[in-house]
């Protein structure tokens, strides 16, 4: 409240310019009291194992408490969000997390929040959704074996022409006194073959080209949580902690939402892979600023960062420096970006690890 009358209005980039003032302020909410339910579904002791500073309960990971701050700043009167709570003998649980959200000073004394265990809820949803991706993934290797012979097929027969062609060239050049016009014939079908093949593969490379996107004036704000979101598990399963930062009144973009949320979940994920062996620390800050026609997007870590001669080469296919990468993260990335008019690259963060900037267009920029 005291930064609000101060003149802060964005909470979240307030707080991910200041890391340890959102885990002091974290560690200053104070559980009175649970109910007895609470006890039971959790298997703990007694209420004294729930009574205490709140980060002692909500994992470093978790999002809860900073979003539930956002929206207290836009003077919401209720909250709701999915949570990840420990238990008392420190397994993890998802719950669906609800609180009001008091106007004013004398409400901070006394909230009830509501916490509901969809932990099994979401072990289904998850045993469906492998089910659906296995199911999806038999599909395209069946529609991928189908389009592979289809390939084959058709380039097979202008190559088999073109050897053709080309052999019977080399035995009328051989001959002692050589038939220029069935060698120019032979040579004509040579070039009419390869210009088939050439067309074959031209029409497949369309296929799987950066047709034009459904571009469209976007919210990068919305688009970077919806990212957060789709990889939530594998970031929390890493242990890093993502700050968003954006200026109120940021402008639109000009850009494919599908395209640049891919950019944004490689970007996360990447982040968040390089942190893993690092210190306890692991936090992935998502930046964004206007600059004349363009915004720019940064996302740091406090990972190891880039090496400089590797800098030049980590955005090409195939290339991964981590074991069992497929190395087309970056490459997907920069596909993206390239189709948008942007550029992307990569440089040290300010607090050390890597900083991976791109830039989009603004309307009509």
């Amino acid at each position: 409240m005291a930064l609000r009358k101060a003149g802060v209005t964005d909470l979240e980039s307030h707080y991910a310019n200041r890391p340890e003032d959102l885990r002091a302020l974290k560690a200053r909410v104070i559980v009175r009291d649970v109910n007895d339910f609470t006890v039971e579904e959790t298997g703990a002791p007694g209420k004294e194992a729930y009574l205490g500073p709140l980060d002692r309960l909500l994992p470093e990971t978790d999002q809860t408490f900073v979003q539930w701050l956002v929206a207290f700043g836009r003077g919401d009167r209720f909250f709701r969000s999915e949570a990840h709570v420990k238990t008392a003998d420190g397994i993890e649980i998802d719950t669906l997390f609800t609180a009001m959200l008091p106007s004013d000073l004398d409400g901070f004394s006394d909230i009830v929040v509501t916490s509901v265990d969809i932990t099994g809820y979401k072990r289904a949803q998850a045993r469906l959704s492998a089910a659906e991706t296995d199911a999806a993934k038999s599909s395209r290797i069946t529609t991928a074996n189908a389009l592979s012979a289809s390939i084959a097929h058709e380039v097979n027969s202008p190559l088999a022409a073109i050897l053709a062609n080309g052999q019977a060239a080399q035995r009328l050049i051989r001959r002692g006194t050589p038939d220029i016009e069935e060698v120019s014939a032979a040579l004509d079908d040579v070039v009419s073959q390869a210009s088939r093949a050439r067309d074959v593969v031209a029409r497949i490379t369309s296929c799987f080209s950066n047709a034009p996107g459904a571009f469209a004036a976007v919210d990068l704000v919305t688009v970077a949580r919806s990212a957060n979101l789709i990889v939530e598990a594998e970031l929390r399963g890493l242990g890093a902690v993502v700050h968003l930062a954006a200026p109120d009144d940021l402008p639109s973009a000009w850009a494919d939402v599908v395209q640049v949320q891919q950019v944004f979940v490689n970007l996360l994920l990447n982040a968040a892979q390089a942190m893993a062996q690092g210190s306890d620390r692991r936090d992935i800050t998502v930046s964004m600023r206007a600059e004349q026609s363009w915004l720019v997007v940064v996302v740091s870590d406090s990972g190891p960062g880039v090496r400089l001669d590797k800098r030049g080469q980590i955005f090409a296919p195939f290339h991964s420096n981590r074991p069992g990468g497929m190395g087309m993260g970056l490459a997907i990335c920069r596909n993206c970006i390239d189709a948008h008019g942007g550029d992307i690259w990569v440089d040290d963060a300010t607090e050390g690890g890597a900083a991976f900037h791109f830039t989009l267009p603004r309307p009509n920029g």
